[in-house]
């Protein structure tokens, strides 16, 4: 049996089913998915065999490719939130971890592109937590 994940954007205008499994999940430090992210890192999963359907608003989605580069990003026109894309002339789906609604059995493999992490981004363990806004 084919594993199912669903996804969409903030406002769901754009929903997607992926179709397999995922061979990797990488938190990536590296600048652009820092910018891409407005976040320490990004958190994205790959994989070489799954399959993408647009269920609704795939008319919604734009890819940004960073000039001179192979990096990209899918987001939502309406909301901004980031999408799957397919790299690699086809060869590769990339799938935001935040963009799903289905649990995934996953963890990250691995902190990628460490070197150009954001010196603020270390020992956050001694931060304190919060289980909702401060105030």
């Amino acid at each position: 049996m084919t594993q199912k994940t669903t996804g969409s954007c903030q406002c769901s205008a754009v929903r997607f089913e992926i179709s397999g499994s995922f061979e990797a999940f990488f938190l990536c430090h590296c600048s652009r998915c820092r910018k891409d992210t407005g976040s320490a890192h990004g958190a994205n999963l790959f994989s070489a065999t799954a399959k993408i359907a647009w269920l609704s608003g795939q008319d919604n989605v734009r890819t940004y490719r960073v000039p001179d580069t192979r990096h990209e990003k899918s987001f939502c026109v309406e909301c901004g939130a980031a999408l799957p894309r397919v790299q690699m002339n086809g060869a590769l789906l990339v799938v935001p971890a935040g963009s799903l609604d289905s649990p995934i059995d996953m963890r990250p493999n691995a902190h990628i592109c460490c070197t150009s992490r954001a010196p603020w981004d270390s020992q956050l363990e001694d931060i304190p937590q919060m289980d909702d806004l401060p105030g």
